[in-house]
């Protein structure tokens, strides 16, 4: 007797075949979804791994702004930037260039001091704040001397502040000088629009309380009385930084009146001038003066190092949850 074949009687025509096209459409979308799965794990890997490489890119750069002082260990030079313009907002500020100034000198292992110079002036109250600072600091370390360098341009407050050092070198096509005070450095316009606003008929409208609050305003005329004031302010400021000169120099200086003229020199004939001890780099000044070749970078620059790490962080943290979300 034969079995019947239940399979044949319950199973319709051509049910196997679909069976099978749907295991198939199965396993193609798990095998898809399984591939989309390790893709999206190799992707947060890599960019787990750009994170981490930019992330010591940022160690290197803390630690080649601040590690070095930790590795001072041994006898060595410090080296002080002073670039750009002097201002209380900038890199060149006097809180700045002090705080370095301060953590050189407190370091036992210090040999010398360079304040490597690249700047046309800017502030007067800045530059003397420093040049205050360099003279309290000698007298308190007078085993420690101070040079600066010169590199591209040492003028106006960039040479208030080298005033200030034992000795002053630069390269014989530095510019150097500019011993003098002008009135932009105080926000007071030098032009003068009244002519072009009476052919164009137009009318000042200023209310003030107190005669002369509107100083040297460009939109009205000039009286003698305020231009002879302001000419007595600057005279004031150019006396202390022509003092300031002469403290730091002394003898050195040639008598030349046209030193404080507000002048620029190269730096050869700087030294014809006094108003530098010699031409040499830094790597000069430590090797030969100091004696100490080994440099250490001293320079505080917060603001650059706290802008890079907050937009790295902001960065990152975008990525991060950008990545996490998806």
């Amino acid at each position: 007797m034969e079995r019947p074949d239940h399979h044949s009687d319950t199973i319709p025509p051509g049910s196997r075949s679909g069976q099978w096209e749907r295991d198939l459409l199965n396993r193609l979308a798990f095998a898809s979804l399984n591939e989309q799965r390790r893709a999206r794990r190799w992707g947060i890997f890599f960019k787990l791994l750009a994170f981490g490489y930019l992330f010591l890119l940022l160690a290197l750069l803390l630690a080649r702004e601040w590690g070095g002082l930790e590795g001072a260990v041994g006898r060595h030079t410090a080296l002080i930037e002073v670039q750009g313009v002097i201002d209380e907002s900038s890199e060149a500020s006097a809180d700045n260039i002090i705080s370095s100034l301060r953590a050189a000198f407190q370091n036992h292992n210090t040999a010398g001091v360079i304040l490597r110079i690249n700047s046309p002036g800017g502030s007067p109250v800045q530059a003397g704040y420093v040049y205050d600072e360099v003279r309290r600091l000698r007298r308190q370390h007078p085993d420690t001397p101070v040079y600066a360098v010169i590199s591209d341009i040492g003028a106006s407050g960039g040479y208030y502040i080298a005033a200030a050092a034992d000795q002053i070198f630069a390269d014989k096509a530095s510019i150097v000088g500019s011993i003098g005070v002008t009135m932009s450095p105080f926000g007071i316009s030098s032009f003068d629009f009244t002519e072009a606003m009476e052919r164009l008929g137009i009318k000042r409208r200023l209310i003030t309380s107190g005669e002369s609050k509107s100083l040297l305003d460009p939109f009205s005329p000039a009286s003698q009385k305020e231009i002879e004031h302001v000419q007595e302010l600057l005279d004031d400021i150019h006396a202390q930084f022509i003092e300031a000169v002469r403290q730091g120099r002394g003898e050195r200086l040639k008598e030349d009146p046209e030193i404080f003229s507000g002048l620029i020199w190269t730096g050869e004939k700087g030294v014809e001038l006094g108003l530098l001890d010699g031409l040499g780099s830094t790597s000069y000044v430590a090797r030969e003066i100091i004696g100490a070749e080994e440099l250490v970078d001293y320079t505080t620059r917060p603001d650059m190092l706290s802008r890079f790490a907050d937009r790295l962080g902001a960065a990152l943290g975008r990525e991060l949850a950008s990545t996490l979300s998806r």
